[in-house]
């Protein structure tokens, strides 16, 4: 009792996000009294899986691949400073990132940081790897890259309290690196359900960035954000009971008010009431969201309930080959020609090919990848349409005939077609499945 706050600072929301939206998030946590941690969240399913084709290809690479960018202009005030930097930008080479992220302290002339990295989320690196996923009902017939269990914070929090300076893991839980901050500083149980709810949906607010501070809300005309160009991150005082206030970077643009909160609370929650984590079934049906000032919202009344008792793996495995071609048409009956186009490719491919059509600006993002909507959705006369073409195969060479076709629409028509690019990407496919979290203990290690 009587402790300090806890203050937590989201630098970036995903991989690829801007990277100097840490540095005014960093200048507002050295103001604040209390500990201080700086979380990067950038991992998703879809990131973690290219992360992996990165790793076959380098074993030295497979981490954050913006880390040398997103680090540097923050490392050195967090190192003085002693906030803690949490991050699941080891995705799936944790060890290289630390390395990495040693190297750079050294380059800058900084005091060595003592880094710890989070273990056993990568369940491929396990001799009984197979009976793991096994009881996960993960079996597949293609060749398996990696699985990956998420894990929760209770490493992140051990890491903390042995004086880690920073903490990379692999595959975590987005709120998980906020829960682990709150676990070391306060001290709480692991089942202290009452306190781990409220502050998982805390991490839940800060886990995308700028999304609750305005960037995902705006919608001109209709949900203004003010100096969109320069928005915040958000800021979270977390206190000894779970509940937070929420805030952004000083003197940046965007919003935090009711609004930008109630959309981040219930961004990608399914059942409000059971919100599973590895930490904590968390429950919103009670929250309450309150405006307490200029750009900072309290949020309250969220509860905890018992941990689910599995946790939640993804397996990658070889998928083939994704292709994809582009071509635009422009002036009068542009729409018709990219649509004869598209039915040329489709001939010259052959039925088996399935093949994914979009009229990009007339009907793309509501298409389905059979085209079977194109049919149902009459000519409606556009000037300007720009035509992608996409299928998937298993063999390379195969794909190659896709984006040939496309190319040949230059001379073999329809009319006036320009502007032709592609590309052929290896493609993975990923499986979904739980398995009992004794099977997968967690653990960190302090890198030398």
């Amino acid at each position: 009792m009587g402790k300090l706050p806890l203050w937590v600072g989201c630098g970036a929301g995903f991989s690829g996000d801007r990277i100097d939206a840490a540095i005014p998030v960093v200048d507002t946590l050295r103001k604040r009294e209390g500990q201080r941690t700086l979380i990067f969240e950038t991992l998703a399913e879809r990131t973690l899986a290219l992360a992996q084709i990165a790793r076959r290809a380098n074993p030295d690479k497979g981490y954050e691949p913006l880390l040398d960018l997103f680090l540097p202009p923050i490392l050195g005030a967090c190192l003085e400073h002693r906030i803690a930097i949490v991050s699941n930008f080891g995705q799936a080479n944790p060890a290289g990132a630390a390395r990495r992220i040693a190297e750079l302290a050294r380059q800058a002339g900084l005091r060595a940081p003592r880094i710890a990295v989070v273990t056993g989320d990568d369940l491929t690196a396990r001799p009984d790897s197979a009976h793991v996923l096994a009881q996960a009902g993960l079996t597949h017939r293609g060749e398996l890259l990696s699985a990956n269990a998420y894990l929760g914070a209770e490493p992140i929090a051990a890491a903390l309290r042995d004086g880690a300076d920073i903490v990379v893991t692999g595959r975590v839980a987005d709120p998980s690196l906020v829960v682990g901050p709150a676990l070391a500083h306060y001290g709480w149980d692991a089942g202290d359900w009452a306190r781990l709810g409220p502050a998982t949906m805390a991490g839940h607010l800060l886990e995308c960035g700028s999304q609750v501070s305005g960037g995902y809300f705006a919608d001109p005309g209709y949900k203004e954000v003010p100096d969109l160009a320069h928005v915040g991150f958000p800021i979270a005082r977390i206190d000894a009971d779970g509940a937070c206030e929420i805030g952004k970077a000083e003197g940046t643009g965007g919003v935090v008010d009711r609004r930008t909160v109630t959309e981040q609370l219930l961004y990608e929650v399914h059942d409000p009431a059971a919100y599973l984590t590895p930490d904590v079934v968390a429950d919103i049906s009670h929250a309450r969201i309150a405006e307490t000032g200029p750009n900072t919202v309290a949020l309250s009344g969220v509860r905890g309930h018992a941990r689910p008792p599995t946790l939640k793996v993804n397996a990658y495995y070889e998928g083939g080959w994704l292709a994809e071609a582009e071509i635009s048409y422009g002036g009068p009956r542009a729409e018709s020609r990219a649509r004869l186009a598209a039915d040329v490719v489709r001939a010259r491919l052959g039925d088996q090919v399935r093949l994914r059509v979009d009229l990009i600006g007339v009907l793309s993002i509501l298409a389905d990848d059979r085209g079977s909507l194109l049919a149902q959705h009459p000519d409606g006369g556009a000037r300007d349409v720009r035509l992608r073409l996409a299928a998937t195969f298993l063999r390379r060479e195969d794909a190659e005939a896709l984006t040939r076709e496309v190319n040949a629409l230059y001379c073999c028509g329809p009319a006036g077609g320009g502007g032709v690019r592609s590309a052929i990407r290896p493609r993975l496919e990923t499986r979904s499945g739980y398995v009992d979290r004794d099977l997968v203990p967690a653990s960190y290690e302090i890198y030398q």
